[in-house]
């Protein structure tokens, strides 16, 4: 039971509480002793002034019965001495109270003398003198020990009162603490079972309403991410399955009808190996992706000419673009220097102009230009193929998201996937602008390295 947080938090705060007035109790009393010994002292001189002022205006025959009535009107003890040590005690309300005087203070007040202790051990008590037949008498009053009893009685009882409805209050105050991080811990559990249709609604502004709302954007990008990784296995399993149904008929056809000509031989087996490279290029690129997103890719830094590594990337392509009838334009200023990743940048270019090329149709135009600054390289890559939707474009750069799929293109849908995580190692920037129709141009962005 201790290791629930509400009873954590109760127990903390009562005792916080406890503490609290026993301390505040204690400084209270040693602050205020001295102004409410002085309070009483004041109040014990106007009585016993009081009281002699009824004796001078009386005539007064019995001292006894006379002290024994007005000491009803105060609340203080009353003492009459003679001698030093002689003693008649008139107790007001009938309470005993024992307080041991010394003779000098009494033979002080027997002389004449209004005394009031100066030393806290001496006590608190007044003394007065009178005369009555002649003979000099001293009328002390002594503190009232009801008066202090109800004082610490009424203390005490406004001490439990506000421990009682401080706990009453701590007890709702913790439920109200407490009962979103029950929530919450509920909602965890729903998470945890793959339910990731959890959204908790709390209008609070508090730490625990910025709780609450950072559980429910890691909902949603959990969601997300099992959408991801659902829709990745499936593209997976769509990529492999494709080429392997078609291997695995043409191998069967192959096997089972010995009377093919040489010509359909030759052509199935293409096919085959068409489809086997497929398969090959896709496990290279899904290695590749994964080596990329690893902490422990190789990140060969190095300096070299980018202007010299696009015209061989140009050149490498040659016999794509040339098949096409493309014309491929350069603008290159030379000996530009970068410092860089070269086989990580020549799977960029490779990849972006070999989008280029495809999607650009026969006779068409390729331009891709350099400009530099001392901060930045920016490589520019614009073809004059069909264009990209507003809608596609925010999705090229996902696995597996083929913005035309009914373009029997032969790609994977993970290239330019690849490419957005080079330029990010690189700490750069590629952004694709087109519009359906008007061809694309795809701008890619890299800090100068020292």
């Amino acid at each position: 039971m201790i290791k629930s947080l509400y009873v954590r938090v109760v127990l903390t705060f009562l005792v916080v509480i406890l503490f609290a007035l026993l301390a505040a109790s204690i400084i209270g009393m040693v602050w205020f002793q001295k102004d409410l010994n002085d309070l009483q002292k004041k109040e014990m001189l106007a009585a016993g002034e009081h009281i002699l002022r009824i004796y001078a205006q009386t005539e007064v025959q019995e001292l006894e019965p006379f002290i024994e009535s007005v000491s009803k009107l105060t609340s203080y003890p009353v003492e009459i001495f003679t001698e030093p040590g002689d003693s008649a005690r008139y107790e007001a309300l009938n309470r005993k109270y024992e307080v041991h005087l010394s003779p000098e203070s009494i033979q002080k007040v027997l002389a004449g003398e209004t005394y009031q202790p100066s030393l806290k051990s001496e006590g608190a008590f007044v003394g007065f003198p009178f005369q009555f037949k002649e003979q000099p008498y001293a009328m002390v009053l002594l503190p009232s020990s009801r008066n202090e009893g109800m004082i610490i009685q009424l203390f005490l009882t406004i001490l439990l009162l506000v421990l009682i409805i401080g706990s009453l209050c701590i007890l709702l105050a913790a439920g109200y603490l407490v009962k979103p991080i029950k929530v919450l811990t509920e909602a965890t559990k729903r998470l945890a079972r793959g339910d990731f249709d959890v959204a908790l609604r709390m209008k609070r502004k508090d730490e625990i309403g910025t709780l609450t709302h950072s559980f429910n954007d890691m909902a949603q990008e959990l969601k997300q991410l099992e959408t991801m990784r659902r829709d990745f296995v499936s593209n997976v399993s769509h990529e492999i399955q494709t080429p392997l149904t078609s291997i695995t008929g043409f191998v069967k056809t192959l096997k089972n009808n010995t009377g093919l000509s040489e010509e359909q031989r030759d052509r199935y087996l293409g096919i085959v190996l068409t489809e086997s490279e497929r398969m090959s290029r896709l496990s290279d690129n899904l290695l590749a992706l994964a080596s990329l997103e690893s902490e422990h890719h190789p990140f060969e830094q190095s300096s070299f000419h980018l202007d010299e590594q696009l015209r061989q990337v140009v050149v490498a392509c040659e016999p794509q673009w040339l098949a096409k009838n493309i014309h491929l334009e350069l603008q290159l200023p030379s000996a530009v220097r970068i410092t860089a990743d070269p086989d990580q940048l020549n799977q960029i270019w490779l990849n972006v102009l070999g989008n280029s090329i495809k999607f650009t149709p026969d006779g068409g135009q390729i331009r891709i230009g350099l400009t530099s600054t001392p901060f930045s390289h920016m490589v520019t890559i614009t073809d004059t193929g069909p264009g990209i939707s507003a809608e596609d474009i925010s999705r090229i750069f996902d696995r597996f998201y083929k913005a035309d799929r009914s373009r029997s293109s032969g790609g994977n849908g993970l290239g330019l996937a690849i490419v957005k995580k080079i330029v990010s190692l690189h700490q750069g920037d590629i952004e694709v602008q087109s519009e359906s129709g008007q061809g694309t141009t795809v701008v890619v962005t890299l800090p100068v390295m020292n």
